[in-house]
C-alpha cells in the first residue's frame, strides 16, 4: 500500500549536514565537478564531463532554461543603516515575472525584507545609479512577505533594467559570504534564457558548451522548457507533517513545438536536469490529464495535491500530452503558461521520467523529499556515499544522476 504524502514526518528526511560540505563558491571548470550516479541499488563516482557515456544513446534531456534576475536590493537609510529587499514575485494582478519584467515606472512587488523593523511606516527608500533613481514604499505587511511598490525615474527604463542596475545576484541563504560580481555570472546556466528566477536550477550549472557538444555528438537528444524558480525552494519544512506545509506555486512556460517533440521520443529514457524540469514534466502530465477530464477556458493550474486525487485516471503519458497540444491548436497558442504547486514527496509515482541529475539538497527539505520519492529510503545511502567521499553539497556543489527505483 502506498504511503500517503500528506501524513509523513518531516523527521525521517533529515540527516546531518556540516557546514564544510556546503560549497561556497563553484569550480572553475563546471563539468569538473563530482557525479555521483545510482542505478539498480549501486553507486558509482564520476565526473559531469563523463555524462555521455553513463546515459544511454537515445536518452532524451530536458533542461529548464530559466535565467535568473538580481533580485537582491540594497537600500542605505539616511542613518546608516541598511535594508534588504528580495524580490520574490509580482503581485497577482502582473501575472507571471516575464511581464512584470516590462513594466515601466511602477510595480507592485512581492518581497522579503531583511531589518524590516528598522523601515519605519510611511519612510521611502531611494537608491540611485547614474541617471536612475529607485523608490521603495511599503504597502502592506503579509504574513510571510510584504508588498512593496518600487517606482522610477526615468520612467523609460523597464523593471528588468532597474533590477540590472540596481540588483544583487540572489545567493542562497546558506552560502554565508558577501556576493561576488563573478555570481552574476556563476549563479546562471550556460543556456539560460527567460528572465524570471530568484534562484538557479542548480543542477544545470555542471553544464559547459563542451559538455552539450560531447552530448550531441553521442546522438542524445535535448531540449528545453521554462519554470521560474521562487525562493519558496529554500523555505525549510517546519510543520511536523506535510499535511500542514503549503508548497510554492510556480509559473511554468513550455513551447508547443517542445510537447510534440516530447510526444515523439516517449520510447526514449527521460532524463530531467534538476527537480524544477522533473516538476514542469510531471506537472505537464496532470495539467494534460485536467484538460481531458472537463473544458477549460484558460490554462488549467496544478495544485499541490491534486495529483494525488487524479492518481487513479490511468490516462496514458501520449494522451495527456496530445490533450494539450489540441488545446494550445484550438487557441492558436505557441506557449502553455500556467502555475504548478505539485509536491512530489514519498507516495508519489512518477509518470514521465526515467531519471533525474540534481545537486545535493538540504535536510528536511522538499527538494530532498522529491530525492526520496524517486529512489526510496536508498536516499540515505546515497547521501551517506556523498558525505563520506567528499562531495561538496547544495546549490554551487557537485551533482547526482539517479535513476528510478520503482522496487
Amino acid at each position: 500500500m502506498k504511503k500517503d504524502p500528506r501524513q509523513l514526518s518531516i523527521e525521517d528526511y533529515d540527516y546531518d549536514l556540516p557546514a564544510e560540505k556546503i560549497a561556497a563558491t563553484p569550480l572553475a571548470i563546471r563539468h569538473e565537478s563530482k557525479l555521483l550516479c545510482f542505478q539498480d541499488g549501486i553507486i558509482s563516482d564520476h565526473r559531469y564531463f563523463e555524462l555521455d557515456s553513463l546515459l544511454p544513446t537515445n536518452s532524451f534531456l530536458v533542461f529548464n532554461e530559466t535565467k535568473v534576475i538580481p533580485a537582491r536590493l540594497l537600500f542605505e537609510k539616511d542613518t546608516g543603516g541598511t535594508i534588504e529587499i528580495f524580490c520574490l514575485q509580482p503581485d497577482s494582478s502582473y501575472g507571471e515575472m516575464s511581464t512584470a519584467l516590462l513594466t515601466n515606472e511602477r510595480v507592485l512587488m512581492q518581497c522579503l525584507v531583511g531589518g524590516a523593523s528598522k523601515w519605519k511606516s510611511g519612510i521611502t527608500l531611494t537608491k540611485e545609479v547614474g541617471p536612475l533613481q529607485l523608490r521603495a514604499n511599503i504597502i502592506q505587511k503579509e504574513s510571510d512577505h510584504f508588498l512593496i511598490e518600487f517606482n522610477w525615474t526615468p520612467s523609460a527604463y523597464t523593471l528588468a533594467m532597474v533590477l540590472d542596475l540596481t540588483g544583487a545576484t540572489p545567493l542562497p541563504p546558506y552560502i554565508k559570504r558577501p556576493v561576488a560580481k563573478t555570481d552574476r555570472q556563476q549563479y546562471q546556466t550556460v543556456y539560460a534564457k527567460k528572465e524570471g528566477s530568484v534562484a538557479a536550477p542548480t543542477a544545470g550549472l555542471h553544464f559547459t558548451e563542451a559538455l552539450l557538444e560531447k552530448l550531441q555528438l553521442k546522438n542524445i537528444k535535448y531540449d528545453f522548457v521554462t519554470l521560474h524558480v521562487g525562493a519558496g525552494t529554500f523555505k525549510p519544512v517546519k510543520a511536523e507533517t506535510l499535511q500542514e506545509h503549503a508548497m510554492h506555486s510556480e509559473w511554468i512556460d513550455v513551447k508547443r513545438s517542445f510537447l510534440e517533440s516530447w510526444r515523439s521520443q516517449l520510447d526514449k529514457p527521460l532524463v530531467a536536469v534538476g527537480t524544477t524540469s522533473l516538476r514542469t514534466l510531471e506537472s505537464l502530465y496532470w495539467l494534460g490529464v485536467k484538460l481531458i477530464r472537463e473544458e477549460h477556458t484558460s490554462a488549467p493550474v496544478l495544485s499541490q495535491w491534486e495529483c494525488y486525487q487524479l492518481e487513479q485516471e490511468g490516462v496514458p503519458l501520449s494522451e495527456a500530452l496530445t490533450a494539450i497540444i489540441e488545446w494550445m491548436e484550438k487557441r492558436a497558442l505557441e506557449q502553455f503558461v500556467t502555475q504548478t504547486a505539485l509536491l512530489v514527496a514519498p507516495g508519489y509515482s512518477c509518470k514521465v521520467i526515467d531519471g533525474l541529475l540534481t545537486n545535493f539538497h538540504q535536510p528536511r527539505s522538499t527538494l530532498l523529499l522529491l530525492i526520496a520519492a524517486l529512489v526510496g529510503n536508498d536516499w540515505k545511502k546515497i547521501y551517506q556515499h556523498a558525505l563520506q567521499r567528499q562531495y561538496r553539497f547544495l546549490s554551487y556543489g557537485d551533482g547526482s544522476l539517479l535513476w528510478r527505483n520503482d522496487q
